[in-house]
């Protein structure tokens, strides 16, 4: 509290007649080395781009279970969100990917690597039935699984990627859930219930 009489600190110091000080006069100014969530949005859209672009799969091995097949597991620990792995094929319309999918079933040794999926109101198919080295095709299925897919656009043209649902711990195996509940597809696939 002020006693009557006395004048401020402020305005002692500073006094009627003498120049109004800023604090950049005593402080330099300092700018933030922070970056936006805009850019930090930006910078990660563009490390993805360039790792789908480039086909780098990192942080993963297949392995083989008895009785289950190829599975794939992690090298190294994945945080929630982080991007694991694209889902790798043929881009198709609806229409070639049902006339492929016809094809396929002629041969019951092919197996179905089809993923439909729809984008800017149209209905897509990656078809990663092919055989290459790259692993989002070999992922298995689990409704509990610690990945789940996500559309990403690059230029206009949409690709299927998968990102981490949770944390996952170096030496898990990787899964997600196919989606398919339909009982033709659950009579083919008993494992699909799990």
């Amino acid at each position: 509290m002020q006693q009557k009489g006395t004048q401020s600190p402020w305005k002692r110091a500073g006094g009627e007649n003498s120049q109004n000080r800023k604090v950049t006069d005593f402080y330099p100014v300092r700018r933030s080395s922070r970056k936006s969530k805009m850019e930090l949005k930006c910078e990660e859209k563009k490390l993805i781009d360039d790792l789908i672009t480039s086909g780098i799969e990192e942080g993963m091995e297949v392995q083989y279970i008895e009785g289950k097949g190829r599975a794939v597991f992690a090298t190294r620990c994945f945080q929630k969100g982080d991007y694991v792995v694209e889902y790798h094929g043929d881009l198709l319309q609806i229409t070639d990917a049902k006339k492929r999918e016809a094809e396929y079933a002629q041969n019951p040794a092919t197996g179905c690597y089809m993923y439909y999926f729809q984008y800017l109101c149209k209905t897509y198919c990656v078809d990663a039935t092919k055989e290459t080295g790259r692993m989002g095709r070999l992922i298995n299925h689990s409704k509990n699984g610690n990945c789940q897919t996500k559309l990403h656009d690059i230029n206009g043209v949409p690709h299927l990627i998968l990102i981490a649902s949770r944390n996952i711990d170096k030496g898990e195996e990787l899964l997600y859930d196919y989606g398919d509940r339909s009982k033709a597809s659950i009579a083919a696939h008993p494992w699909l219930k799990y």
